[in-house]
């Protein structure tokens, strides 16, 4: 296995934080939350004391699975306001841990390298089909809901029917690969369409720092 990069939080060590079924219960609600959480508010969805959750929360934050922030409760400001509180939210850095090692992360980069810079657009005329017949081929058997669960994607349908991704699987990349990385994600949820007979107009893209950048619109909704 190998070495954590000096400054980044140990992987073993983080995803074996997780071995316990408060914090389980903690992570999962934070990760389902669109903006940071109170401690307050992960403990009441917990079922536990505010002292519990803080110290189970702060833990988390230590093994790099949550990032921490401060603010003050909204509408309260001033001199007579307190101490900013903390709040907590999923850390958007990524732990794996792989034995023996193996570099899929390396292949990644290149790959969309290179789709970054084929100013001909062979390489992601090519890529981007493949994603599609991927997105294809794997809703026709298992349907958009499941294989969108499957590859990472956290699935939520909102009040107005419209599915929601909560995580982009390709975060990393898509920070530096923006245009590339959102055009793959939407090419392989349009193929998902495709394969259940739905329009792939249903796929927009709506551009999220917290989430992925496609929304599924609920059928008979604005579509692009």
């Amino acid at each position: 296995m190998s070495s954590p990069r000096r400054g980044h939080p140990d992987p073993l060590t983080g995803l074996s934080s997780l071995d316990d079924p408060v914090r389980q219960r903690l992570y999962h609600y934070v990760a389902s939350c669109d903006e940071p959480v109170a401690r307050e508010q992960a403990a009441t969805a917990a079922g536990i004391s505010r002292t519990l959750a803080a110290y189970h929360l702060d833990k988390l934050a230590e093994a790099g699975i949550l990032s921490v922030s401060y603010a003050r409760p909204a509408g309260r400001s001033g001199p007579g306001a307190g101490r900013p509180a903390k709040r907590y939210a999923r850390t958007r850095d990524e732990l794996s841990v792989s034995v023996p090692p193996r570099n899929y992360r390396l292949l990644a980069d290149l790959l969309v390298t290179a789709m970054a810079d084929d100013d001909a657009g062979a390489v992601r005329s090519a890529v981007s089909a493949a994603a599609r017949r991927v997105g294809r081929a794997g809703a026709t058997e298992h349907g958009v809901l499941e294989v969108l669960r499957e590859f990472g994607y956290e699935p939520v349908v909102n009040d107005a029917g419209d599915i929601e991704l909560r995580n982009c699987p390709f975060e990393r990349l898509a920070r530096r690969y923006t245009e590339a990385v959102c055009g793959l994600n939407l090419q392989l949820i349009e193929g998902m369409l495709e394969g259940t007979g739905e329009p792939p107009r249903r796929a927009t893209l709506t551009p999220s720092e917290r989430r992925c950048c496609v929304t599924v619109r609920a059928p008979g909704r604005g579509h692009r």
